[in-house]
């Protein structure tokens, strides 16, 4: 079928077209005009039209490196349908490292706001008539919060027939039943009746390079899923992820300083795996924390320094804990066989 142009913030890309728009988001205090960069790669053949967004939380950084590595995979120039990336979403936000806006708003949770609203709302608005309206699925990038890790992760709404083939193509290892949070991205996408995948992986300011490669890799499985890229080389056959039934937060009983014992990933028992000590500066007031369910840690603080009631580990809970086990572990495999090999322009290691 033949493709259309598409026209993003007043500004038209014919098919075949690679154009990088700005959205101007509002001025600084300096009166300079701040914008927020998006590039559209319109196909010649009609499709899809994905958007994958990053750094809605500006100090979420892994997205935006997922998104310019993406950018410079050569297959892409061949799509059909319409890729649309916007590396960086909350602008003020990165440039004050900060997860809100700078009246404290969070911008996934200001959707989908109002041309006349708050900061916060002006830019949620911008990015859903702009960015989202166009699009039929979407991938929004994320991290773990400051001093909090997560394993690379897939939330989503499985409930929705498209949505959960998605997020198995992903090839994320683990799969979360996410419901939707009011004034989300992801929450105003699926009203508009648009499939959304959340990529959880790493934590906040920090480059996570197996979390970044496995984000690479899961929005070009995304996109051969959609018949937006052709199949790539043969490759053996991935595992399919696996579902979490829940997840529970371990939270700190005492403050203190804290030692975790375990990694991302780690299967624990009940009552039975140690997951890290708090204790005074001394050593002499120790608490040990003990997994007080079965699972697989899918995040963890890394902060030494904790209070009361924070949490500490994020531990997924599955019907069969020991397939969660295969399958993060062979992820983590080929993770390392990803990190071994240098990054190559124009194709990245399949996972």
């Amino acid at each position: 079928m033949k493709q259309k142009s598409i026209t993003i913030g007043g500004v038209s890309i014919a098919p075949g077209e690679r154009k990088t728009v700005s959205l101007e988001v509002g001025r600084l205090y300096t009166h300079s005009k701040l914008n927020m960069p998006v590039q559209v790669v319109h196909g010649k053949r009609a499709g899809p039209i994905l958007f994958v967004s990053a750094a809605i939380h500006g100090d979420e950084l892994n997205g935006v490196e997922i998104i310019r590595r993406l950018l410079k995979i050569k297959t892409i120039e061949r799509i059909r349908g319409t890729l649309i990336v916007v590396p960086i979403v909350n602008l003020f936000g990165l440039i004050n490292q900060s997860r809100y806006l700078p009246d404290r708003r969070d911008l996934n949770r200001s959707f989908p706001g109002s041309p006349e609203g708050s900061l916060a709302g002006r830019m949620a608005h911008l990015f859903l008539t702009e960015i989202i309206d166009r699009c039929t699925h979407g991938i929004d990038l994320h991290t773990g919060a400051i001093n909090r890790t997560n394993l690379p992760q897939i939330r989503a709404n499985l409930k929705d027939p498209e949505t959960l083939a998605m997020a198995q193509a992903f090839g994320s290892p683990i799969i979360m039943d996410s419901a939707l949070r009011k004034g989300s991205l992801r929450a105003a996408a699926v009203k508009r009746k648009i499939p959304v995948l959340l990529y959880e992986a790493g934590e906040a300011l920090r480059f996570d390079e197996a979390s970044i490669r496995a984000g690479v890799n899961g929005i070009l499985h995304v996109m051969r899923h959609l018949q937006m890229l052709p199949e790539g080389r043969r490759v053996a056959a991935r595992p399919k992820p696996i579902i979490a039934k829940n997840s529970h937060w371990v939270r700190a009983p005492q403050g203190g300083i804290f030692r975790s014992l375990v990694k991302d990933g780690a299967r624990v028992q009940k009552d039975k795996t140690l997951l890290g000590v708090v204790s005074d500066p001394f050593g002499e007031d120790e608490f040990h924390v003990f997994a007080p369910c079965s699972g697989i840690v899918i995040g963890q603080m890394v902060m030494p320094l904790v209070n009361e009631g924070e949490a500490l580990f994020h531990i997924a809970h599955f019907i069969r804990t020991d397939l969660a086990e295969e399958r993060v572990e062979h992820f983590s495999d080929q993770l390392q066989d990803m990190q071994n090999q240098a990054y190559q322009g124009k194709d990245i290691p399949q996972i």
